[in-house]
């Protein structure tokens, strides 16, 4: 068996990003919580091979698909620009862990929303509490959606907030050959559009089945008797949704997305119809 061709771009998702299910396919491993439990060792081994690779030296004996592994395992625990280790929570593949010990407790302690949900957005915590008014005389089923309507206002929020320098003064846009043109704002309202869409879509699985199936369980006898297993059994209905809903939902719109030059600010479309008059369709970074 020969050595490994150098032509391998581990710079680029290894599946099709302009298909659906390339993007999901990327997401999932990306996302793969199994990540979170790789030693030290195995974090400085994928690296090395990585890093070994992009300066043309193929480890002895490396395959294909174990490049692939070592450039998902770098990329699930090292920063893109500086090469550091993420905090473990801060990883992509903390997503699932993460929000789902989060989205647990608020679907399990919805009745103490306002306090809970205090130390986040204030519109999130606005909603929460007048939802929370409306239904306190509607069935208790109702009443567990509320954490949904305030994740979602957050959403809605926070991402604007967060970005909101790239309201200011947009985000790069380029041709299709990746060559720079120009910033815009346009561009980046579509991105952080797609990206609070993606974020709420994410929660609809997980604040949405688990509070139908507890609501439920918690008729039975079972749970009457063992009252303490309704959070442990909410948190693991949870994460079981957020195992799929995660990946899908962040691979709903392309990573590298486009926009229509007649789209952007006049400026910035009447620089490139200057500077490059056959380019009609531009690309951007939509963030996650």
């Amino acid at each position: 068996m020969g050595e490994l061709p150098l032509d391998i771009n581990i710079q680029e998702p290894r599946w099709d990003q302009s298909t659906f299910l390339g993007r999901a396919r990327h997401f999932f491993t990306v996302t793969d919580p199994r990540n979170l439990l790789l030693s030290g060792a195995q974090l400085e081994a994928s690296r090395n091979i990585v890093q070994n690779y992009r300066a043309g030296v193929v480890t002895p004996g490396l395959t294909e698909d174990q490049l692939w592994r070592a450039k998902y395992v770098y990329d699930s625990a090292f920063h893109p620009d500086t090469g550091e280790k993420v905090v473990l929570i801060g990883r992509m593949s903390a997503q699932v862990p993460m929000n789902m010990m989060i989205t647990g407790c608020m679907l399990t302690f919805y009745r103490q929303l306002g306090t809970a949900y205090v130390s986040a957005t204030t519109g999130a915590v606005a909603t929460a509490l007048g939802l929370k008014s409306l239904t306190k005389h509607l069935p208790p089923l109702v009443g567990r959606f509320v954490p949904f309507a305030a994740v979602a206002a957050a959403n809605c929020i926070n991402i604007p907030l967060m970005r909101q320098r790239e309201l200011q003064v947009g985000i790069p846009v380029t041709d299709e050959a990746g060559q720079r043109l120009g910033h815009s704002v346009t561009a980046a309202k579509q991105g952080i559009f797609q990206v609070v869409v993606s974020r709420i879509c994410m929660a609809i699985p997980a604040m949405a089945i688990p509070p139908v199936i507890m609501n439920t369980l918690e008729k039975k006898d079972f749970l009457k008797h063992r009252p303490w297993l309704g959070a442990p059994l909410q948190v693991g209905l949870v994460g079981f949704c957020l195992i799929f809903a995660t990946p899908l939902c962040c691979a709903l719109f392309p990573q590298r997305s486009s926009i229509q030059v007649n789209r952007l600010e006049p400026e910035l479309r009447a620089q490139i119809q200057e500077q490059n008059p056959g380019t009609e369709v531009v690309y951007y970074n939509k963030g996650l």
